[in-house]
């Protein structure tokens, strides 16, 4: 079963040799950054074609149900047929839980349900979002099912935040929460950026190096995540956008044992969460 989107959304359960389903979206004369949903076009210019082959007629029914639920009726052009292939145990029921507004999340893509093989693919706007989407996949379906991940970080507004970022450093005075006067610059230059963005939930997480307690390294992570937050909201940020959350060292990017490395560890990110 298949389902096409003329623009940017794409979910793909395909049909191969026996069974399946397929939402797909050509991407022909889109802009390779899709707009958020909650500026995409009008939902007349994005048909989202159903097509495959299933084995009855009220699993076919169902599961056009649920695809107009998520896009919308006028949207999902029926292609999807009857044939004399054997799902497995509650494949209709499976498949349902799959086409929730979740697909929304993703971009320029495709979602394959061939039995009880998965890929799902396309552009979402950061990594957490990429390994959140495929988990809470794998938790509505039973064991025998196997997801592949063919999910990719988009040039979008995470690309926007981290390029803005460059690899600097927000800096803090040594062993304190207290921003150090050289990050202001950095700060209001990611404050411009956030705003670019729209209207996305940002996680600002604070990182440390290994020295010390790791109890201690937690609270100095989220209380310097916590400045931040505040910083960035001085400068007239949503304060409902802005999440604060301390890692402390468990998310190293570089090696502890060296001046260097534990200089990268300390550090501040910003991802987008939806």
């Amino acid at each position: 079963m298949s389902i096409k989107a003329i623009e940017s959304r794409l979910l793909h359960l395909a049909a191969a040799v026996a069974l399946g389903v397929l939402l797909a979206t050509p991407v022909t004369g889109i802009a390779q950054s899709a707009a958020p949903a909650a500026t995409m076009p009008s939902a007349s210019a994005k048909p989202v074609i159903v097509s495959g082959t299933v084995p009855d007629e009220t699993t076919r029914q169902a599961i056009l149900a649920s695809a107009r639920a998520v896009y919308g009726a006028d949207r999902v052009v029926d292609q999807l047929g009857v044939g004399s292939v054997v799902a497995p145990p509650n494949w209709s029921a499976y498949v349902q839980k799959l086409i929730t507004p979740d697909l929304k999340q993703i971009s320029s893509g495709a979602l394959n349900i061939d039995g009880n093989n998965i890929n799902v693919r396309g552009e979402v706007t950061n990594e957490a979002q990429r390994q959140q989407l495929v988990s809470d996949f794998a938790m509505r379906l039973n064991p025998t099912y196997v997801i592949k991940n063919g999910l990719r970080v988009g040039a979008g507004e995470q690309q926007l935040l981290d390029k803005t970022l460059a690899n600097r450093i927000v800096e803090f005075e040594s062993g304190s929460s207290k921003l150090a006067p050289q990050s202001g610059q950095l700060l209001d230059e990611m404050a411009n950026a956030i705003l670019k963005v729209g209207k996305h939930r940002i996680e600002i997480v604070g990182h440390t190096d290994s020295s010390g307690h790791p109890d201690a390294n937690q609270v100095l992570s989220q209380s310097r995540a916590e400045s931040v937050r505040r910083y960035l909201i001085g400068k007239g940020l949503d304060a409902d956008s802005l999440e604060a959350q301390g890692m402390g060292a468990k998310e190293p990017v570089a090696d502890n044992t060296t001046a260097d490395g534990r200089a990268r560890n300390r550090r501040i990110e910003f991802r987008i969460v939806n």
